[in-house]
């Protein structure tokens, strides 16, 4: 990498101090890259993007209209994009039934957890072309597997009907993208970062530091050109899934 022509990365879902979204973007910019924050409050995003030096971007994900600009503002202003990190994610229904789930939350959460990373693909594919070394990771969830040995479908110790099938669909539509970047420069892989300490008392749970599970998906975003894509991983480590 040239430091005068830095890599441009972009994180969707940093509204938190203590999520994923903006340990991940800390990471980047500690690496170098020029990190582009996203949220749709600017309230949220704005203070977060400047405790990290990093760019705010304040960009309703769920939106067509505003995806489409957001990708035309990154085009106008660096002419690609080197790492999108699908972060936005939610609708944990810890506890939930299969036949009592309500099907607006459903539809909620499918649209949140696949249909907007598939959206922010779409929209950002002939940006990430441009890129000698194009980047997607999908953040996931073991609970979005059949074989990760704690949190599996079939495993889970409790139920989390919504979130896991979610979950599953990014799976399959990480390799399905996979498949059609194959001639491509670009590598896209989905990424657990297992039980972590978004949310205050869950380190009494178990839950690891944030920092942690933030480094897997650097991994992912930062691959070399030998790396793999449409894979699911933990740590830079496969899950059979």
């Amino acid at each position: 990498m040239n430091p005068a022509d830095p890599y441009i990365a972009l994180v969707t879902g940093v509204s938190r101090p203590e999520g994923l979204g903006l340990e991940t973007a800390r990471q980047l910019t500690e690496l170098g890259y020029r990190v582009l924050v996203a949220a749709r409050s600017p309230e949220k995003v704005e203070p977060l993007a400047a405790r990290i030096g990093a760019q705010s971007l304040v960009l309703d994900i769920s939106r067509d209209a505003q995806v489409r600009e957001a990708a035309r503002q990154i085009d106008r202003q660096y002419g690609r994009l080197d790492v999108l990190v699908n972060n936005a994610g939610g609708f944990f229904d810890q506890g939930g039934q299969p036949l009592s789930t309500d099907m607006e939350y459903a539809r909620q959460a499918f649209d949140t957890n696949l249909l907007v990373a598939w959206r922010m693909v779409m929209a950002f594919e002939p940006l990430l072309r441009r890129s000698e070394a194009g980047r997607i990771v999908q953040v996931s969830s073991g609970a979005g597997s059949f074989g990760d040995p704690v949190f599996g479908l079939g495993i889970h110790p409790g139920f989390v009907p919504v979130y896991s099938l979610t979950k599953l669909a990014l799976n399959g539509l990480t390799v399905n993208l996979a498949r059609q970047f194959r001639d491509s420069r670009i590598k896209i892989n989905s990424v657990c970062p297992g039980f972590v300490a978004t949310y205050p008392g869950t380190e009494q749970w178990g839950a690891r530091p944030v920092a942690d599970g933030a480094r897997g998906i650097v991994w992912a975003a930062t691959l070399g050109e030998e790396g793999p894509s449409g894979g699911f991983f933990r740590d830079g480590k496969p899950i059979a899934w």
